[in-house]
């Protein structure tokens, strides 16, 4: 590395000003000259630092309420000039441009300001300009210039200058792919909320914005690699929770309880409702008059799958809750809340996850959803539709009982959250048999049933637990075997989407039978 690479000048302009006194104290100290702009040089000198202005180095004052500062050659000479080209030296010369060795930018709050609902205007205001330009100038030439926009980098790059007062190579590059990451995650935010803003769901190019969290163990299996990133949206779910305790979390862990909370979320915040999942799917979902009982119900339908499985919950977990879900082997439980009391006896448990997520995501959300395929990715909306009382049309000759609709609407809730192929047997606003990810609808009806038996003789029940259950589809019954399989399982009543081009064979089928049944005109497929 070359003398002229030696960081001589720091040009420091942030909007979080985490650390940022002390990192330029040191500076300052290793004989580095501080460059700065409006906030944050005020807070440089009120510590007590030399600071110049950019407007001393530009010769121009910061104008337009701010939004011309650093946008001049001066600037972005000192910060793209190769230092070891003549023709560069000699520009810098004739223009009165000194070099800028090291950048530490960190940019306006954008993402923040739409978070916490800012009007249209304000979230405008706090889009930077002039941050990401000297960012990716100083990313460019990082042959020398060192670039900081994370304060977590402060510490390595003081270490590095206060001992001889040069950034190693590999420290520069590492700094310049963090920087490009960096801005095109904030443009990539910006450009998402302007499309949202144009009614534009699918505009003509998308990026995605994430920022790590945590790399994990290993993906789905021990020979993946995986890492869990956060989007910086503010629904509550994973990405909100804080981990009180127990091991790490891994890539199935994150996927499953992801699963179950977005599933409990259905029931809103009124009545207690727990689910139990299992590989993404449920094994057991209840309300109840509270969670105890709500829990006691999910966990009948099907205890065996339960064992190692994920519990989530719509309401604070309490001492009494605890003590019941400790005696299955459980990996982790999600709550908005827990309180002392729980958190005491799950403490017995060292190696189970606990989570307090801070709130239940609301189910009619607005939201994308993705899936990557060779080449490209699919993007939709997520699944934010509800089935009311009032959606449903009965087109059998027997009306459904109240208890039987309140169940209907229980069934179908839960199916939303079934991979397809999806038969959820529910009862008394419990399930009692869940067949899920079946290439034939029939299958997926026999499964259920066949479960439902297993669950009734594990409780020491007589009779199937479908018995006198009604039973919920995913998606149609294209013919009439799936919803005889049902009937001869116990089921009293159906709810299902219709628009079958046999829903008439259907139909007659469930008249032929005795069963109630009501069309939804909504289907829910969950590959």
């Amino acid at each position: 590395m070359t003398e002229q690479s030696r960081v001589r000048r720091a040009l420091i302009s942030v909007s979080d000003k985490t650390g940022i006194v002390e990192f330029a104290k040191r500076l300052s100290s290793a004989d580095i000259a501080l460059i700065s702009t409006g906030g944050t040089a005020k807070a440089l000198r009120e510590a007590g630092l030399h600071v110049m202005d950019v407007s001393e180095i530009t010769e121009f004052p910061e104008m337009m309420d701010g939004r011309i500062k650093t946008l001049h050659p001066r600037i972005h000479g000192g910060l793209l000039a190769l230092r070891d080209n003549a023709g560069h030296r000699e520009s810098m010369d004739e223009h009165g441009i000194n070099g800028i060795d090291l950048l530490v930018v960190n940019l306006y709050p954008f993402e923040e300001t739409v978070a916490r609902g800012a009007g249209f205007a304000e979230c405008i205001e706090n889009i930077d300009i002039g941050g990401p330009a000297m960012i990716r100038a100083a990313a460019k030439n990082h042959g020398f210039v060192g670039v900081v926009t994370d304060p977590d980098d402060y510490e390595t790059v003081l270490q590095e200058i206060e001992l001889d007062g040069l950034l190693k190579t590999e420290t520069k590059k590492r700094l310049a792919a963090k920087a490009f990451a960096k801005t095109a995650s904030y443009d990539s935010a910006i450009s998402t909320w302007f499309s949202a803003h144009n009614n534009e769901p699918f505009p003509k190019d998308v990026s995605v914005a994430g920022r790590l969290s945590s790399v994990l163990r290993y993906g789905e299996n021990p020979h993946q690699a995986a890492a869990f990133y956060k989007t910086g949206t503010n629904r509550s779910g994973v990405a909100t929770a804080r981990q009180i305790q127990g091991k790490e979390l891994s890539y199935n862990n994150l996927n499953d309880t992801d699963a179950a909370y977005e599933l409990v979320a259905e029931f809103g915040f009124e009545k207690p409702a727990i689910a139990i999942i299992k590989h993404a799917n449920p094994c057991g979902v209840a309300t109840g008059e509270n969670l105890v009982e709500a829990y006691l119900a999910a966990l009948r339908c099907d205890p065996i799958s339960a064992f190692g499985g994920i519990v989530a919950m719509n309401q604070k977990l309490t001492g009494d809750l605890a003590r019941k879900i400790v005696e299955v082997f459980t990996e982790v439980v999600i709550a908005p809340e827990v309180d002392d009391e729980a958190t005491e006896v799950f403490a017995k448990k060292k190696n189970l996850r606990l989570l307090a997520a801070g709130g239940v995501p609301a189910v009619n959300e607005e939201g994308s959803v993705m899936k990557p395929l060779a080449g490209g990715f699919l993007l939709q909306s997520r699944d934010a539709r509800t089935v009311n009382l009032a959606d449903l049309k009965v087109v059998t000759k027997r009306q459904p009982s109240e208890q039987e609709l309140a169940d209907m609407l229980f069934a179908f809730k839960v199916a939303k959250h079934v991979k397809s192929n999806a038969i959820v047997y529910a009862k008394d606003s419990a399930t009692v048999g869940i067949g899920a990810g079946q290439m034939s609808r029939l299958d997926s009806s026999r499964i259920a049933a066949r479960k439902a038996q297993d669950a009734a003789e594990a409780c020491g029940e007589m009779q199937a637990l479908t018995q006198g259950s009604v039973v919920a589809s995913d998606a149609f019954f294209p013919f009439a075997d799936g919803l005889l399989a049902a009937a001869e399982a116990g089921a009293t009543a159906v709810i299902q989407p219709g628009g079958s081009i046999r829903d008439d064979e259907v139909i007659a089928a469930a008249d032929d039978a005795g069963l109630a049944m009501a069309f939804t005109g909504i289907r829910h497929f969950r590959h």
